[in-house]
């Protein structure tokens, strides 16, 4: 293992040569890679002489003059943290398409613990004990989708934004709630553990983003109401949370809609939710997270509808749900 991951791009550069490596590193290259292709030390210091290159990291060289994005600071963050590296967190995670890519983060990359490496700025370096055993069977290294994941969840600020991250990551369809729940048992001191287990099962379940879990947990499950079926596909489509014994349907969106295609679709789908003889109640972001309880009102008060007897129970003293 530790041979694969300290010489990871030596086998491409026998086989391609130093030109495609490279190419394929973003026009990014290290000092090793230069002295591994045989280029001589005068000639690294005669390109950056004359500014045909220029320095990222020490050692890590950007092989134009042009600004540096993000695709390249990632590559130069690796190369710079040298043998016995990979890419982590954040990063990990958007290389595996897990979460969307985000230029304004830094870029994070893993050590084993005996190692030392000086921090640089936009850069996060974290030293683990078990780094070889997280690591992902491709190379560049970098950790196992499931750890890449629960790396995050070990460095977000707040639980939501926790589930925010696992939601999203389920959803791309690249790592499934079983992998990381999985994977949860090697990390007894992880930030969020407990509540994350609960998080997994719902997201198993077919609850897709924050707002859901937001929904699921502090509208539907503090208030003792029926669960809904999620993600049920009809008309070609799905509902986020759907009651067909009760004839209703609750949407969910954290977006704002100023489009008239999307306005178009919204009613149309309303509408046929109609046809089909369901009410739609329709809430965002602020709805689920500031007033659950004004929305748990509006869910039982259409449930009634088909069960006047069906009880609920109040979240707090003050809540209206009775």
């Amino acid at each position: 293992m530790l041979a694969r991951v300290d010489w990871w791009w030596r086998q491409q550069l026998a086989d391609e040569g130093l030109d495609v490596l490279i190419h394929v590193q973003s026009r990014v290259v290290s000092r090793a890679q230069l002295l591994a292709a045989g280029r001589s030390e005068a000639e690294v210091r005669r390109r950056l002489r004359s500014r045909r290159w220029q320095t990222v990291h020490p050692g890590v060289y950007l092989t134009h003059t042009g600004p540096i994005g993000y695709d390249e600071r990632v590559v130069a963050a690796f190369l710079y943290a040298g043998p016995q590296a990979a890419w982590s967190h954040f990063t990990a995670a958007e290389q595996f398409g897990l979460i969307k890519p985000d230029g304004r983060r830094p870029v994070y990359v893993t050590i084993p613990w005996h190692r030392r490496v000086r921090a640089r700025k936009n850069l996060v370096i974290t030293r683990d004990s078990r780094w070889a055993d997280r690591l992902a069977a491709v190379s560049p290294p970098r950790s196992r989708p499931a750890e890449a994941v629960l790396e995050i969840v070990g460095v977000s600020g707040s639980l939501d934004a926790a589930a925010a991250y696992v939601a999203e990551a389920c959803q791309s369809g690249r790592v499934a709630p079983e992998q990381i729940l999985a994977a949860l048992d090697g990390r007894l001191q992880l930030r969020h553990r407990a509540a994350l287990r609960a998080i997994l099962t719902d997201v198993a379940q077919g609850t897709h983003s924050l707002l859901e879990l937001r929904y699921l947990r502090d509208v539907e499950r503090a208030h003792g109401l029926p669960r809904a079926n999620r993600q049920r596909a009809v008309d070609g489509e799905y509902t986020d949370a759907a009651y067909p014994s009760y004839g209703l349907v609750v949407e969910l969106d954290g977006r704002f809609h100023f489009a008239p295609g999307q306005r178009w679709r919204d009613l149309d789908r309303d509408n046929r939710a109609a046809l089909r003889a369901e009410v739609t109640l329709r809430y965002g972001w602020l709805d689920v997270t500031s007033r659950p309880c004004a929305a748990a009102v509006q869910v039982l008060q259409v449930m009634r509808r088909k069960d006047p007897s069906l009880s609920a129970r109040p979240c707090t003293a003050s809540c209206p749900v009775r």
